[in-house]
């Protein structure tokens, strides 16, 4: 996993539940491509079209509440997302994201000091992001450890078979 990742943002409000992220009427479809094509189609059906490759999602307060749908994760990873930051993270989801490989990062008033289509460079061993535009370094919390390994892993399931050799 890269120590840095840069991506063209949008940003989506407070409270976005696993049914915005990944409305149930999609549940049934299995073809990843298809999957990342419905992703915040909740919050507007233009999102996952016009998403960057890479793009980093940014959000206010309760990102992923709801139910506890993995597909919430897997449709962010299938939309082309790199991260999500926001400030703060349902808990369920948060979890969900770093064993499906999905970068959550926790940065307190991100929402309100960047703006849509600006580029972000996130350092997750420094704990900052820096807006491209301006050059403005804003702190976020860091990942611990095994949170950190697993996303190395590319997730907990491809960790596991690392570790077991299958």
């Amino acid at each position: 996993m890269e120590t840095k990742v840069t991506g063209k943002i949008i940003i989506v409000g407070d409270n976005i539940d696993t049914d915005q992220i990944y409305p149930g009427r999609f549940l049934a479809i299995t073809d990843p491509k298809e999957i990342g094509s419905h992703c915040l189609c909740g919050v507007d059906e233009a999102i996952a079209p016009n998403f960057p490759q890479g793009g980093i999602v940014v959000a206010g307060r309760n990102f992923g509440c709801g139910s506890s749908r993995e597909h919430a994760p897997i449709s962010l990873l299938n939309m082309g997302a790199s991260a999500v930051l926001a400030d703060s993270f349902a808990r369920i989801f948060f979890r969900n994201s770093i064993n499906l490989g999905l970068l959550p990062i926790i940065c307190k008033g991100i929402k309100d000091k960047v703006k849509e289509g600006q580029t972000l460079t996130l350092d997750i061993e420094a704990g900052t992001v820096t807006i491209e535009e301006t050059g403005e370094v804003l702190q976020c919390e860091r990942l611990g450890d095994q949170a950190m390994k697993i996303l190395e892993a590319g997730g907990i399931k491809p960790m596991m078979r690392n570790r077991f050799g299958k």
